[in-house]
């Protein structure tokens, strides 16, 4: 059960994420998270990783990929893995392949620009106690205030429409081209993709995966 999952940020990736690790008994392996892991470790890698992040650097794709294929060696990886957020481009995508790393399933949740930036900049936080709100789907009974407390809720940066609809471009011109990357790699038999519509409820989404992937 090695699973890759695509789409935009906000189109319900970590909800899914959530359901199928705990379906499966399967780790979800952020990128972030693995390089934390690696050089709080002391790995060669995890060292080299943070000498390029401390002088201020990207982390290259050959890292990572040595990185994730060290990660998913691991024994809580046996049954499997799920990878969200990466490979974020088609050259990572490549190094993935020519490292041997197979992947069961492709799964790319769709969801239109516009419901994205309503999900998202929608959202209402009290920074003490990390309650979210929604102004549309879950919101606070006074408005702009925190239901337990009565502070201010706040926005945060990245649910500003502006910052959404930067990532949003950023995805569009880099992540999306690996959509088409995996429908051809399916065709070849080399993957299983599904195209799973994202604005469905989420338990509806969660049923649909479950059906998939047995």
């Amino acid at each position: 059960m090695r699973i890759i999952l695509l789409g935009a940020p906000g189109a319900g990736k970590g909800t899914q994420a959530q359901f199928l690790m705990n379906k499966y008994g399967i780790p979800q392996i952020s990128t972030g998270d693995m390089l934390r892991a690696a050089i709080k470790e002391g790995s060669a890698l995890g060292m080299a990783a943070k000498q390029v992040m401390d002088a201020g650097q990207l982390v290259s794709d050959d890292l990572i990929i040595g990185l994730v294929k060290e990660r998913i060696s691991k024994e809580d990886c046996a049954k499997g893995f799920l990878l969200d957020g990466f490979p974020r481009t088609i050259p990572q995508a490549d190094a993935m392949k020519a490292n041997g790393v197979v992947v069961d399933h492709v799964i790319e949740f769709d969801v239109p620009d516009d419901v994205i930036v309503e999900r998202m900049s929608g959202r209402r936080v009290h920074p003490a106690s990390g309650r979210v709100y929604h102004v549309s789907y879950n919101p606070p009974k006074v408005e702009g205030k925190d239901d337990l407390t009565g502070e201010d809720l706040v926005i945060r940066e990245d649910d500003k429409e502006e910052t959404v609809r930067k990532r949003l471009g950023i995805y569009h011109e880099q992540t999306e081209l690996l959509v088409g990357y995996y429908r051809k790699e399916a065709e070849q038999g080399r993957t299983q993709y599904h195209h799973m519509v994202g604005t469905l409820p989420v338990e509806q989404v969660s049923a649909k995966l479950e059906a998939l992937l047995g």
